[in-house]
């Protein structure tokens, strides 16, 4: 499920969604993965929860620090990439591909209309590079 990156959206928090339909596709990205450093655990939301656009529904351990992923929608998660329990790696890897997160069907798809296209995302990336 490789993804294309010029067609995904971007949250400021540094997650991807990627849309088959109503389904949203969720991972962190290229950034975020390089940022953390070694992924060494995920833990996973659970299929069936319900989660507010803005919630914290999992997280990612690393060599360095533990994150949170955020919701960037709306909606029932209604499948969870278990290949990352035993590979948690595979985010460092191929993050736009087979190291999504997890799938939701989303409540309310106008929701993308306040994410970032890949264009916006990488002048959003400028902007903290030259904070750094």
């Amino acid at each position: 499920m490789s993804a294309n990156v010029k067609d995904l959206k971007f949250t400021k928090e540094h997650e991807w969604v990627k849309t088959e339909g109503e389904i949203a596709i969720i991972g962190i990205s290229d950034y975020a993965q390089k940022e953390l450093g070694d992924v060494v655990y995920v833990e996973l939301p659970a299929v069936g929860d319900s989660i507010e656009k803005g919630d914290a529904c999992a997280n990612i351990e690393s060599v360095k620090a533990v994150s949170d992923i955020y919701s960037p929608v709306t909606g029932e998660i209604v499948e969870v990439n278990e290949f990352l329990a035993g590979k948690p790696e595979t985010i460092n890897k191929d993050p736009y591909g087979a190291g999504w997160v997890f799938k939701i069907r989303m409540d309310d798809s106008g929701e993308l209309n306040t994410l970032m296209n890949a264009a916006a995302y990488e002048e959003y990336l400028k902007g903290i590079l030259e904070e750094k």
